[in-house]
C-alpha cells in the first residue's frame, strides 16, 4: 500500500509543478504583452517628408492641405491648385468633382500629373 501512496504523492506533486509552470508561463506572456504594447504603438511612426516641409503638425489651417504619399510632400489646396486641377480634368475630358471626394488612386494620379506640370511662378508644387 505504501508504494501506491508514494506513487500518488509523486503524481500529485508533478501535477502541482505543471500547474505552477503554466501559471508562470501565462504570467510571463501577459507581462510581455503589457510591456511590448507601448513600443508597438510608437513603432507605427509618422510619415516622413525628407525635410522638405517645415510644418509637421496638423491644425485648423491645414484643412486644405493634402499629403502626397507617393512623392512624400504636402500640397496646399488654394485657387492656384484648383485651377491646375481643372486643367487636369479638362485634359482628360472629365467632369468636375471636388478633389476630396476622389478615390485615393485618382488623387494619386492627379499628384503624379501635378509633379510633371509644376507652377514655375510658385514654389514648384
Amino acid at each position: 500500500m505504501q508504494a501506491k501512496d508514494s506513487e500518488q504523492e509523486i503524481l500529485g506533486r508533478e501535477e502541482d509543478d505543471m500547474q505552477r509552470g503554466y501559471q508562470y508561463l501565462f504570467s510571463f506572456l501577459v507581462l510581455s504583452a503589457a510591456l511590448a504594447a507601448p513600443s508597438a504603438m510608437n513603432a507605427a511612426g509618422k510619415p516622413q517628408d525628407n525635410g522638405r516641409q517645415e510644418e509637421h503638425r496638423r491644425d485648423d489651417n491645414d484643412r486644405n492641405r493634402f499629403y502626397d504619399r507617393q512623392h512624400k510632400d504636402y500640397h496646399n489646396w488654394d485657387d492656384n491648385e484648383d485651377r491646375s486641377y481643372r486643367v487636369y480634368l479638362g485634359e482628360r475630358h472629365r467632369e468636375y468633382h471636388p478633389f476630396v471626394e476622389l478615390r485615393v488612386k485618382e488623387q494619386s494620379a492627379y499628384w503624379n500629373w501635378r509633379h510633371r506640370h509644376p507652377d514655375h511662378d510658385h514654389d514648384g508644387r
